[in-house]
Formats: C-alpha cells, sequence, structure tokens
C-alpha cells in the first residue's frame, strides 16, 4: 500500500494490483471463519450421528478442502464396521462436501465445466474471476461424478405440475456429436465411405404457452423452456421426455402440441407417449420438402422461375393447401415425363399430410415452427459439445449435456438441493437440507 501512495496517481496496472491484494486480503480471514464454522457444525453433526449397528467410530482424519474463498483442513470421525474394507464419514455428508470441494464451489466447477468451450477455459475463468485454483483435469473429473446423478435426476418420476397451460408443446430433434474412435465400433456413418463420425444425441424441449399477441401469433411464455438431453434410444428417451412433460403440466393442458420433423421414430414417439396430441411436422422442414418437388419440376436452370414456384407454394401451404399441392405436383410430373422422382419428394407429404395442416393450425394459434428445438440443439448442445477438434466419450458428453440441460431449464437450484438433501440422507437421523 505504501508504494502505491509513493507514485502519485495510480496508473490501470497499480490498480489492478491493488485490487488482487485487497481480495487476497478478504478472503483470508473469510476463510479462516470458514474453517471455524464447519468445523463447529461437523462436531454437532458428529455429537447427533447414531452409527448403525456393528458401526463404530475410527477417530478424526484430516481433509483439505477447498472453497470459493481458499483451502482449509477439517477433522472429521471415520465409520466403519469392524472386517469391512468401506466405511463413511457422516459429516462429509451431512455438510455436502463433494470429495474435497464445498457444495459453493462444486456447484461452480460444474458450471464452469459446462459452460465453457473446454475445461481449460473453465479452470482459468475461475482464476482469472475469483483466484480459485482448480485445474482442467479437477473440472472434468467434477463434472464426471455429478453429470451421470443430473442425468438420473431428470428422469426421475414424475409429480403432476400445478401449471395448466393453454397449450403445452413437446418437441424434440437429434444431432451429431463427434466421438472417440472406441465409441464408434460397429457403427454405420452416413458419409460415403460408411465410417461413422459421430453419435446422435437427442434433445427434447417442453414449453406453455398461455396467449397470442393482437394478431393472434402464439406467444411463449418467458423463460419457460425446460430441456432434456440424452443418447438413449427415442424410444428411452421418450419416457423422459413423456415426465417431463407431466411435470410441466402435460395432465391439465387444454392441448398438447408435438412439434417435430417428419422423422418417423419421432412420430412414433409421439403416438406412444403423448396419444391425442396434435403433431405438427415443422414448417422449416415442408418448406425444404417442397424446395426439392419444385426443383425437379422446375428445374434449377431458371432461379427466379424456381423462387416464384416456391413461394407460391409456400403460400398455398400456409393457407392448408397440402392436398392442392399434391395434385397439381403429380399432375405436373406426368405430363413432364418425370414421375418416379417427384413421386419419390411428394411421398413425404403424403405421408405426413394430417401433420402439414398449417391453415388449421395456424387458425387455432399454435406454432408451427421448431424454432426452439434447433436453437437449443445450437445453444445445449452443438456451442459446448460441437467445438472443432472435440471427440467425447458418451459418459463425458452425456454429463455435459445434463449439466447445460438443467441449467438452461431453470432447474439448477432445485437439483443442487435435491443433491444435498440425497447426501444427508445417507446418515438416517440427520436433518434434511433446507
Amino acid at each position: 500500500m505504501e508504494a502505491f501512495h509513493a507514485h502519485g496517481l495510480p496508473d490501470g496496472n497499480r490498480v489492478a494490483e491493488l485490487e488482487t491484494l485487497l481480495r487476497t486480503a478478504v478472503f483470508k480471514p473469510v476463510n479462516a471463519l470458514l474453517e471455524t464454522l464447519l468445523q463447529q457444525a461437523l462436531e454437532r453433526i458428529e455429537a447427533a450421528c447414531q452409527p448403525k449397528p456393528g458401526e463404530r467410530p475410527k477417530g478424526r482424519e484430516p481433509l483439505v478442502v477447498q472453497g470459493i474463498f481458499g483451502s482449509f483442513t477439517l477433522r472429521r470421525r471415520y465409520y466403519h464396521h469392524a472386517g469391512k474394507k468401506t466405511g463413511h464419514y457422516p459429516a462429509d455428508a451431512a455438510l455436502g462436501l463433494e470429495g474435497s470441494y464445498t457444495p459453493a464451489l462444486a456447484r461452480l466447477i460444474c458450471l464452469e465445466g459446462a459452460d465453457e468451450s473446454s475445461f481449460q477455459k473453465g479452470s482459468l475463468h475461475l482464476w482469472d474471476v475469483g483466484a480459485i485454483k482448480v485445474d482442467q483435469r479437477q473440472i472434468q473429473r467434477v463434472v464426471h461424478r455429478v453429470g451421470p446423478e443430473v442425468a438420473a435426476w431428470q428422469r426421475r418420476e414424475s409429480m403432476p405440475g400445478a401449471t395448466a397451460a393453454r397449450v403445452l408443446y413437446v418437441s424434440a430433434d437429434a444431432t451429431g456429436v463427434p466421438m472417440r474412435r472406441a465409441e464408434l465400433v460397429g457403427r454405420k456413418g452416413q458419409a460415403a465411405d460408411g465410417v461413422a463420425k459421430t453419435r446422435m444425441a437427442w434433445l427434447g424441449c417442453v414449453f406453455p404457452q398461455q396467449k397470442q399477441d393482437e394478431e393472434g401469433r402464439p406467444l411463449r411464455d418467458h423463460e419457460s423452456t425446460t430441456y432434456l438431453s440424452g443418447f438413449e434410444s427415442i424410444s428411452d428417451f421418450g419416457i423422459g421426455l413423456r415426465r417431463e412433460a407431466i411435470r410441466r403440466g402435460l395432465g391439465t393442458a387444454a392441448e398438447t402440441v408435438l412439434l417435430v420433423d417428419g422423422a418417423t421414430g419421432l412420430e412414433k414417439m409421439g403416438r406412444d407417449y403423448f396419444v391425442g396430441a396434435t403433431q405438427i411436422v415443422d414448417l422449416y422442414h415442408a418448406l425444404e420438402h417442397l424446395g426439392e418437388v419444385a426443383g425437379l419440376l422446375v428445374g434449377k436452370s431458371d432461379p427466379a422461375k424456381l423462387e416464384r414456384r416456391r413461394a407460391h407454394w409456400k403460400k398455398m401451404l400456409l393457407a392448408g393447401g397440402v392436398d392442392r399441392i399434391i395434385k397439381a405436383a403429380r399432375k405436373e410430373a406426368l405430363k413432364k415425363g418425370n414421375i418416379a422422382g417427384v413421386e419419390a419428394a411428394r411421398g413425404y407429404f403424403l405421408n405426413n399430410r394430417e401433420r402439414r395442416q398449417y391453415g388449421a393450425f395456424r387458425a387455432k394459434g399454435y406454432f408451427i415452427g421448431s424454432g426452439v428445438i434447433e436453437a437449443g440443439c445450437r445453444t445445449v448442445m452443438g456451442q459446448r459439445c460441437k467445438q472443432s477438434g472435440m471427440f467425447w466419450s458418451e459418459a463425458g458428453a452425456s454429463s455435459i449435456l445434463a449439466l447445460r440441460s438443467i441449467n438452461a431449464s431453470g432447474h439448477l437450484q432445485d437439483y443442487w438441493k435435491h443433491r444435498r438433501n440425497s447426501h444427508a440422507a445417507k446418515n438416517d437421523l440427520l436433518p434434511l437440507a433446507a
């Protein structure tokens, strides 16, 4: 501080140095206070602990604990059965320690590991922002420890939600996640060489709609979307997605809409797990296939003519004219002798005609685009798991996606409260976390 005053007006470097020094000065006594408080708490915990039959305390053992203010040492009792190699520390569970990390730091580590573009950047960010030294391997270990339990928590049995939405939307899509070679053994890829480079990961979302704007367009409730991710089969994924929909009020919603692309697996999932829901194949994919049919009939030599045809058919599609498009495309194909190619592309509309009645859907005030799930695939999955040079194990990607999903869903606080209660419950008679 004397050197700081001696130089007169400080420059930016000296201000930064001063802030760092003050942070260190503040953290030291706070860290010492936290050590004292936790040591006192664990002694009360151990005094209240009632060992199970045959369990005996072994004496206190030290544990160097790292928190957001620094490291300190706690001394707690180890309980074990005679002749058995395993035992437990009741105080560790009651305090919610994650290995050697406090609950607050463990949560922060998981946030950084899941939200940054790499574990290394998460480590650097912890140091730059909070002077917290956790290397990238430690971050990875904590994420892999917590992530599978997050995924299981998302798929827990459902209790009906309390909110009665006018319309409850359920949507799902899949995207390829680049995987390590060992994860791809025996899998066929879509590339010409048949070599698989990715695994398909599912992302589902649920959101309510209570109202429309002045022009009758649907309005999604603010920050109401919840997400679910996973690598399991579409059937197993559908079970988890249904449970999430039940939590969001599936049983009390006036209407349920399944908004997906034209994949047959998603259509079947809708029939199996969302019986009675209105299925809509999103408009974006419909327009893509319209473009294919138009290209076969009009050709690509006259882009202006092709664009006019696309615009005309889009207008017809939005007016509920999918049957007229199918009929007109077949008639024109017969005239031009291109029936085989057009029939193949036209079949997409024939197979989904009931799910493409966009005029009727718009009249009811439904969303007809899949922007929510498409954006989720980019932000929840792509921004973290599809970085250049990244190759994942299924376990690693699943952990990251589970953490990102609960964060994007606004369930972070709920999960960590559940986790603290689960730790505390290991001690039987000790009270659960508040």
